[in-house]
C-alpha cells in the first residue's frame, strides 16, 4: 500500500511539472514567435535518409499583420466558423459528431483552431485517445493565454498546406509565387481547401473535389461578412 501512494504521488508530481512547463511555453509564446512544431519536427527527422541537397522542408514566419485578411477568413471558413466565440471547443460541432456517431455514422473530428494549434505545437498527428487527452488542458491554456488574433497567427504559421510545405508564407511563395499579403479570395479558398489533408489534396493542380471544397470556401467567406468579420476576434 506505501508503493502505491508512493507511486501516486510520484504521477501526481510529474503531471504537476508538466503542466506547469506547459504553461510556461504557452505564455512565452503568446510574444515569441514558435521557431518550429512538434510537426515540422518530425517531418525533419524522418527526411533526414533524404539526398543531400534536396529541400527537406519549406517554412517561413510571417506576422499577422502581413497576411492578407482573406486568407485569415478563408481559414475560419473552412475549419471553425464559431471561432471568435467559443472558449477552445466548439460544443455545436461536438454533439453533431456525437450525433452522427450514435446514428452509425463514422466518428470525426470537431477540431478548433485552438486544438489543432495545441496539437501541432506540441503533440503528434496519429488520433488517440492520450493525444486527446494532453491536447484539452494545452487548448485550455492557449484560450486562457492568448488573444484569439494570436491563435490565428500562430495557425497560419504552423499549418500544413502541402507536401514539405508549412504555413501560408512558404505556401503562397511555393504555390503562388507572391507574398501572402498579396493573396486574393479565390488564392486564399484554394489554401484553406486542403487544409484537412494537404499531402492528398493539393493546391497546385488541384482535384474537382479540391475546387469544390474552395467554391463552398468562398460562399461562406461571403456568408460571413467577407473580411469584417475580423473584426469579432
Amino acid at each position: 500500500m506505501k508503493l502505491f501512494w508512493r507511486l501516486l504521488k510520484w504521477f501526481i508530481a510529474t503531471v504537476v511539472l508538466l503542466l506547469l512547463f506547459a504553461a510556461a511555453l504557452v505564455l512565452l509564446f503568446r510574444w515569441v514567435d514558435p521557431p518550429s512544431s512538434a510537426f515540422m519536427v518530425r517531418h525533419w527527422l524522418a527526411a533526414e535518409s533524404a539526398a543531400a541537397g534536396t529541400q527537406r522542408l519549406y517554412y517561413e514566419w510571417v506576422e499577422g499583420p502581413a497576411i492578407a485578411p482573406e486568407v485569415k477568413l478563408a481559414v475560419i471558413a473552412a475549419e471553425d466558423q464559431r471561432f471568435p466565440a467559443h472558449h477552445g471547443f466548439d460544443l455545436v460541432e461536438l454533439n453533431k459528431a456525437l450525433a452522427r456517431w450514435r446514428d452509425g455514422g463514422r466518428l470525426r473530428g470537431a477540431s478548433t483552431l485552438s486544438q489543432q494549434v495545441a496539437k501541432n505545437l506540441f503533440l503528434w498527428r496519429e488520433s488517440s485517445w492520450l493525444r486527446k487527452g494532453l491536447e484539452a488542458p494545452l487548448t485550455l491554456l492557449i484560450e486562457a493565454f492568448w488573444p484569439k488574433e494570436r491563435i490565428l497567427e500562430v495557425y497560419l504559421n504552423l499549418a500544413q498546406f502541402g507536401p514539405d510545405t508549412y504555413g501560408v508564407g512558404a505556401a503562397s511563395w511555393r504555390f503562388f509565387d507572391r507574398p501572402v499579403a498579396t493573396l486574393n479570395r479565390s488564392q486564399a479558398a484554394l489554401l484553406a481547401a486542403v487544409l484537412p489533408n494537404p499531402i492528398r489534396y493539393r493546391v497546385q493542380s488541384p482535384s474537382a473535389q479540391v475546387r469544390r471544397k474552395a467554391a463552398w470556401i468562398e460562399q461562406q467567406m461571403r456568408n460571413l461578412g467577407g473580411p469584417a468579420y475580423l473584426d469579432r476576434l
